[in-house]
């Protein structure tokens, strides 16, 4: 029992401890730092509480929290404006709809689709930089996909309004705490 509850406090200390250096990181920009689903199974209330203890804050708990609209969606229905248009007219009048883009054009078409939020994914820094420029309030910016510790300052500065990473609760080392028993 003694190993299992360390490792257990190693672990959502770790991501605790990697969150709030990310935000650290961000500092007064306004960036929200979010988590994502990527969580261990049965851990995940656990890992995303872990998350706001370090400062960040909760992007879906589930899939019924939000519409994302991903790729394979765009394409088993043709394009992101149908897309769009079949989410909202299946989802609740309070969901809010998030499309996945990875190019400029796929922005430009969430944009006229009237997504309210703009995932931006694995996308370059300048190419991220113009997406947002081209967003201008319109839908809420999300950057996905690569995010590192080097790159945060920089989204940030962009002007991205969320930078979501999976990475806090699959990849956060395990904080370096020990049990002595006296």
């Amino acid at each position: 029992g003694e190993r299992t509850a360390l490792n257990f406090i190693r672990h959502m200390s770790g991501i605790a401890t990697m969150t709030a250096s990310y935000v650290t990181l961000l500092g007064s920009s306004g960036t929200r730092l979010v988590d994502t689903r990527k969580t261990t199974p049965g851990y995940r209330e656990l890992e995303k509480y872990a998350v706001r203890m370090g400062g960040g804050f909760n992007h879906r708990w589930n899939l019924g929290s939000a519409v994302m609209i991903k790729d394979n969606h765009i394409a088993a229905v043709g394009s992101i404006a149908e897309a769009v248009r079949r989410a909202r007219a299946g989802a609740p009048h309070t969901a809010t709809i998030e499309v996945e883009t990875t190019t400029l054009d796929e922005v430009e078409q969430a944009l006229d689709a009237g997504a309210d939020i703009i995932m931006l994914d694995n996308m370059t820094d300048e190419l991220m930089r113009e997406a947002v420029q081209l967003c201008q309030g319109a839908a809420i910016t999300e950057a996905s996909g690569g995010i590192t510790a080097e790159r945060l300052t920089y989204l940030a500065s962009i002007g991205v309004d969320v930078i979501s990473s999976g990475a806090l609760t699959h990849s956060a080392p395990a904080a370096d705490i020990s049990l002595d028993l006296e």
